[in-house]
């Protein structure tokens, strides 16, 4: 058959490698032991993670500058603490409705999208 294409004919071979991928991809991450300890331990050593969501929320208030308002929070010798995030969104001049999402801004449940 003149119409059949060689492409088509060869559409199985990357799928086939597609699905050998994922099985070995999830046989591997079943091997997995996590430790789940050192990972919350993990968690609350990295607050500074939260500036970004709390940048992104500031832009999409139109709050002006901030960027270099975490910048001055973020860029210091000083460990980043619930409590300093926390005292510098009580600064901010917000409404409280966006002040008590900025304050449910964990390392636990921000994931960066």
């Amino acid at each position: 058959d003149l119409t059949d294409s060689t492409v088509l004919r060869n559409v199985g071979v990357p799928v086939g490698h597609s699905v050998i991928a994922i099985q070995s991809t999830l046989k591997g991450l079943r091997k997995l032991i996590l430790n789940e300890e050192k990972l919350r331990e993990d968690l609350e050593n990295t607050w500074a993670v939260v500036a970004e969501a709390i940048q992104t929320i500031l832009r999409r208030e139109a709050y002006p500058h901030p960027y270099e308002a975490l910048k001055a929070l973020t860029r210091t010798n000083e460990k980043m603490t619930e409590e300093r995030i926390h005292a510098f969104v009580q600064t901010l001049n917000v409404s409280d409705s966006v002040k008590a999402e900025l304050m449910a801004i964990t390392p636990y449940n921000y994931t960066g999208i």
